[in-house]
C-alpha cells in the first residue's frame, strides 16, 4: 500500500471502519460518506497535501474510491509541479 493511500485511509478510520474497505470500493455508494464529510475530505486534502481543489475537480469520480482519490492526488501534485 503507498504512502498516500494509506494517509488517505488513516482520515477515513477517524469516521468509520476502514478494515473492510477495498482500495475501489465506492465510499458514497456504500453510504460511508455524506456531503458534511466529502467537504472535511476536500479541505484535509488541500491542506495535508498542499493542493488547490477547485469547482472543476469536484466530480464524485475523483473522490468515489481510495484508489481515485490517491490518482486525484497524483494528478493535481503533478499539474503544480509543471507550473
Amino acid at each position: 500500500m503507498s504512502d498516500n493511500k494509506a494517509r488517505i485511509r488513516d482520515f477515513f478510520s477517524r469516521f468509520f471502519r476502514t478494515d473492510a474497505l477495498g482500495d475501489g470500493d465506492d465510499i458514497f455508494a456504500s453510504g460511508q460518506v455524506n456531503s458534511l464529510l466529502a467537504v472535511q475530505l476536500i479541505a484535509w486534502l488541500e491542506r495535508d497535501f498542499s493542493i488547490a481543489i477547485g469547482d472543476e475537480d469536484l466530480q464524485l469520480s475523483n473522490f468515489s474510491s481510495v484508489n481515485a482519490i490517491e490518482a486525484f492526488i497524483s494528478r493535481k501534485q503533478e499539474t503544480s509541479a509543471t507550473v
